[in-house]
């Protein structure tokens, strides 16, 4: 994995704006047509200023419910996610489930049976059109993400297993399949992880937050079982609260959970850095010290608004990071993606891009301080 050795580099979380029309599931996924696309974004990352670039997620319908058609075990359909925020604000709550309903048109099918990894002809897919769209251009490096065990049992209950600690070994075992695919053809491996976070909010899990931790200490545990062959410098991880605009008064600090998240054996850690209700917390990296090899990606641009940061902010929001854990140990990075289910999108395409773009200029800046 490339660090900002000379520079601030860029990336960013995952999702980007798919092409209208594009289809993702069943008989109607066109090869060609979804190579295209990855073409497609691959070519728009880069033109924005992107360094470390992927596939804009372009062939998944969400991050973490495409695994159902690469793994057996999934039937039926589980209830939805339902965050605590829309309890504690029950009148945006209602209107934000009837927004979901109308928009996502999703379902998250429960576990019902054994879990095994069924299919790698569409990671490999996936991974022969990033390696297509990505070669003859000069980038940073390149990454491809993948659902964790952890964020794949919040969506989908386990209603076979005798316990979720069973459920999510099970998964473990049967995604580092896709995790080693992933790193055997070259690329970084991204471990899409909002269950570290997101897992109190939405789900409550551990029932208590003394129970959460302990939770996620064991969610941490299989993510290191699930990728033990791969080395830690090609991997990072993502984490977050729930990639919605709403209130978040009910998120778990970063700073209750990153002493457990920094335990995971991806060489970085990629978190929400730039909404109103976590920007706060780069504050904590100034009594949390990271442990040798370690690198974070802050977001620096908020995934959830249809404002385009101004450079000069973005300068600043890296360089308060750089200052307190070393310039070549910060990416820039966006607080989550911009298309985490394809059928919805609070972003406005052209203006994720324009956000991207923003990013890039701010990283200029910012280097052009800590470089000088």
């Amino acid at each position: 994995m490339q660090l900002s050795t000379e520079r601030i580099l860029t990336t960013h979380t995952g999702s980007l704006p798919r092409p209208a029309g594009l289809s993702l599931t069943g008989p109607e996924r066109d090869a060609s047509e979804l190579a295209g696309a990855v073409r497609s974004v691959v070519t728009s990352q880069i033109d924005a200023g992107v360094d470390v670039v992927n596939d804009g997620e372009a062939s998944k319908p969400s991050y973490a419910t495409y695994v159902t058609e690469r793994l057996t075990g999934f039937g039926g359909e589980g209830q939805p996610l339902r965050p605590r925020d829309y309890d504690d604000f029950p009148a945006w709550g209602e209107r934000m489930m009837s927004e979901r309903a109308r928009t996502r048109r999703l379902t998250n099918p429960a576990c019902t049976g054994p879990v095994s990894y069924r299919d790698p002809s569409l990671v490999a897919a996936d991974i022969e059109n990033l390696r297509e769209a990505t070669a003859g251009h000069d980038v940073a490096g390149v990454f491809m993400s993948a659902a964790s065990p952890g964020v794949i049992a919040v969506f989908h209950a386990n209603q076979h297993y005798a316990s979720d600690d069973e459920y999510i070994a099970a998964l473990a075992d049967a995604m580092k399949t896709e995790y080693d695919a992933i790193h055997a053809a070259g690329l970084v491996l991204q471990l899409d992880c909002p269950d570290l976070a997101m897992g109190w909010n939405v789900s409550g899990i551990g029932g208590s937050q003394e129970g959460f931790l302990a939770a996620i200490a064991r969610r941490v545990a299989a993510i290191n079982h699930a990728t033990r062959d791969i080395p830690p410098e090609a991997m990072r991880l993502h984490l977050c609260w729930g990639n919605y605009e709403g209130p978040h008064t009910s998120d778990i600090p970063l700073r209750d959970i990153i002493g457990e998240v920094l335990k995971a054996r991806p060489a970085a850690i990629s978190f929400e850095g730039a909404n109103p209700r976590h920007e706060h917390e780069w504050a904590v990296f100034a009594d949390v010290k990271l442990p040798d090899g370690k690198a974070i990606i802050p977001g620096v641009i908020d995934s959830t608004t249809n404002y385009v940061e101004h450079p000069e902010l973005v300068a600043q929001r890296l360089d308060r990071y750089a200052r307190l854990v070393g310039r070549e140990n910060v990416l820039a990075g966006t607080d989550c993606g911009f298309a985490t289910f394809a059928t919805s999108s609070t972003v406005d395409p052209q203006v994720a891009w324009a956000k991207l773009a923003a990013m890039a200029e701010g990283a200029r800046l910012a280097s052009q301080e800590l470089w000088p």
